[in-house]
């Protein structure tokens, strides 16, 4: 991936938290507020998941327009055709730089291609697309996974293992499933002497409901046998732990995420998320906004702030900025709630006051 040193230097010198702002309804925003200058266009994968609209495209749309630009977009709503003709849409509103949040990394690559060759810079959101030519932003991946799998093996280190990871076509499930092996975890579909792997499959578009469905299949393998359950994200962990619940297993089984969903780190607070590894979204919009906003003046990638080389999982050598993310667990939950985050109330809904973690008392 990318040295740690170096991504730790990038992730602190991109902290420049970006005012929180409610998010759009059923679609994206489309108004710039009367900014003038050069249109970024954005376009989501699927807006209706929670974070974009209520962390990502307020930090995005407040750096664009703060360098002067103009914010537009339009949603994908989890179709790759759809994804594709939505950048040209873009560029025809006159988005003269074009981020995407890809749904298919590989899918939306002659999408970027055209657009990179009419002359629109793009950068790659949060996803990996394989062209050298497109500026990637995002948090470190594969430190996530080593930071999900850590925290795991510090409550259990043996035992029946699965793993719920994401949507196959998105780099990041095997980002994240290769730093949950330099954490101890063995390879996709091995085991050692301490930790057997019962259960190993991808989740079609991270949907919960599937992760749900997948560990409910796990524990009808194994006779409930799980010890321990790395999910890669907030949404599947709570499909995965809802499965667990229905067993009487929920908070006997160490189980990961990452995101920062409220749903998530209440789940934390209550014992029933082992850990949730916080991706402050509002410093990835900011950093993409900005990076955006430099790309209007200059279309040179490799002069925007703050980037770094490193060899993508494909061999190409991508330009690319990577923030730091921070595992949160039942002992630190006051980070999130330093930050504004989220609010006592929701982190400590229904918490019983004789478990309450220091956060919620």
């Amino acid at each position: 991936m990318v040295n740690r040193k170096v991504a730790a230097l990038v992730g602190a010198a991109a902290v420049v938290f970006a005012a929180c702002g409610g998010g759009a309804t059923a679609s994206p925003t489309a108004g710039g507020g009367g900014a003038t200058g050069c249109t970024v266009g954005v376009s989501w994968n699927n807006y209706q998941e929670e974070r974009w609209a209520k962390w990502d495209e307020p930090a995005l749309k407040k750096a664009i327009e703060a360098g002067g630009g103009k914010y537009i977009s339009n949603d994908a709503a989890s179709s790759e055709e759809k994804q594709a003709s939505n950048v040209e849409n873009l560029i025809s509103q006159g988005a003269k730089v074009v981020v995407i949040l890809a749904q298919n990394g590989e899918a939306i690559k002659p999408a970027v291609a055209a657009a990179i060759a009419d002359g629109v810079p793009v950068i790659a959101y949060d996803r990996l697309i394989e062209d050298p030519k497109a500026l990637y932003i995002t948090f470190d991946n594969k430190l996530v996974g080593k930071m999900q799998a850590e925290a795991l093996l510090k409550v259990k280190d043996s035992g029946n293992f699965v793993v719920i990871k994401g949507n196959k076509a998105d780099a990041n499930a095997d980002f994240l499933r290769a730093g949950m092996v330099e954490a101890g975890l063995p390879p996709a579909g091995e085991s050692n002497d301490k930790l057997k792997n019962v259960g190993e499959s991808y989740t079609d578009n991270w949907d919960p409901k599937n992760a749900q469905t997948s560990m409910e299949q796990f524990l009808t393998a194994n006779d409930n046998k799980i010890d321990i359950a790395f999910v890669e994200n907030d949404g599947m962990a709570g499909g995965a732990i809802a499965a667990l619940a229905a067993q009487g297993l929920a908070g006997k089984v160490p189980v990961s995420g990452q995101d920062g969903d409220a749903a998530a780190l209440n789940r934390v607070a209550l014992g029933t998320q082992t850990v949730d590894v916080w991706k402050d979204a509002r410093l990835l919009g900011d950093a993409a906004g900005k990076a955006a906003a430099q790309l209007c003046k200059d279309k040179d990638i490799k002069k925007v702030s703050g980037v770094v080389q490193f060899m993508s999982p494909g061999g190409n050598d991508m330009t690319s900025i990577f923030l730091t993310p921070q595992p949160i667990t039942k002992d630190n939950l006051n980070v999130v709630l330093d930050a504004g985050w989220i609010t006592k109330d929701v982190l400590c809904k229904d918490v019983p006051a004789n478990t309450a973690p220091a956060a919620c008392k």
